[in-house]
């Protein structure tokens, strides 16, 4: 099959824009991704001093979630539902209900946990008491350090994370 110079030409002109594109483009789709797939050493950022918080009460703490994602912005300015059982026994949940992400609201009168999206309620403990909720709130890992309590950092969790 004879090729004439105008196709031949014109194909050897797609063929190097293809690959010039390809290697101009890879490291940029690699730049852009690389932060997704990079495993960082866990941190704990403090949430505040063990005197901020009363035996037996649930209290709403606001903190800077510190990201890997340069672009995290807004989203890294979160909440956290800290409890504290006894002198250095603590519960510490996310906002977010495990139903469809909604920022759970803590009645202290009922000592429960309202969702108001779709009327998922959860007890103090954590645990769902009614409502589409298919599991109990998301737990974070903490410790105490000195008069400081500590929670781990962790990505938003889903469904399918463990507690």
């Amino acid at each position: 099959m004879k090729v004439d110079r105008r196709t031949f030409l014109g194909r050897v002109t797609i063929g190097a824009s293809a690959a010039i594109a390809g290697l101009v483009g890879l490291p940029i789709v690699g730049y852009l991704f690389a932060p997704l797939f990079a495993r960082a050493a866990p941190t704990f950022v403090e949430v505040g001093k063990l005197a901020e918080f009363k035996l037996g009460e649930t209290q709403l703490v606001h903190f800077k979630d510190p990201s890997p994602l340069a672009w995290a912005g807004q989203t890294a300015e979160t909440a956290l539902w800290v409890r504290r059982r006894a002198t250095e026994d603590f519960q510490v949940f996310n906002v977010n209900c495990t139903h469809l992400g909604c920022p759970v609201d803590w009645r202290a009168s009922a000592r429960l946990f309202f969702c108001p999206c779709h009327g998922g309620v959860y007890n103090e403990d954590g645990s769902v008491a009614g409502g589409p909720p298919p599991r109990a709130l998301f737990e974070r890992e903490w410790r105490i350090e000195g008069d400081r309590l500590l929670i781990r950092e962790a990505a938003l969790p889903t469904p399918g994370g463990t507690r």
